[in-house]
């Protein structure tokens, strides 16, 4: 049995590599998205709350607030990890709730861990897409540009965490991930 967590900012492509290495093995994908999400893309048309959450909160009070959350999700994600591990089943584990703190204390032999990391520009330039940024008002604007802000703050504190922790941090900007990381996998 193998778990692999793959923890990122939003877009940083924790799905893309996930799905890869899920699809190569046959192995369960699943991502923290679908435990809960807060508050969620300021697009295609964002809920009034979501709006106000991205136009009013300064971006440092935005990533503390998306912290806190993942801070709740925790227990949910330790029974997902723990439930694949009692019942002898592979599974990647994908999302930006798999903050490197805490994925030192999952980490064994069976529970792999990785933390993508990327360029700001990068992250911008896969949400700008993704948003269909440049089709969008002004207001949209704002709310999407926030939510950049927001991702590039905890790209940041992510990798800070996955060093210090000794989380493995992998550069989306290369193709390697996938590949190395299969490799080190029993077939």
């Amino acid at each position: 049995m193998t778990v692999i967590l793959i923890g990122g900012t939003s877009h940083a492509g924790k799905s893309s590599l996930a799905a890869r290495i899920a699809g190569k093995r046959g192995w369960t994908q699943q991502s923290t998205d679908m435990l809960a999400r807060h508050p969620g893309r300021p697009w295609p048309e964002p809920r009034p709350e979501i709006a106000e959450f991205y136009s009013q909160l300064s971006p440092d009070t935005a990533h503390w607030l998306l912290l806190a959350h993942h801070e709740n999700m925790r227990p949910m994600i330790g029974r997902v990890i723990g439930d694949a591990r009692s019942r002898g089943r592979n599974l990647v584990l994908e999302g930006s709730a798999l903050r490197p703190e805490y994925m030192a204390d999952w980490a064994t032999e069976t529970v792999h861990c990785l933390f993508l990391h990327a360029e700001p520009d990068h992250i911008a330039e896969r949400i700008y897409a993704n948003s269909r940024y440049h089709e969008q008002a002004g207001s949209q604007r704002a709310l999407i540009d926030a939510f950049i802000t927001r991702s590039l703050i905890d790209n940041n504190a992510g990798l800070e965490s996955a060093r210090k922790h000794g989380i493995r941090v992998v550069s989306v900007t290369t193709d390697v991930a996938a590949t190395e990381l299969l490799a080190g996998l029993a077939p």
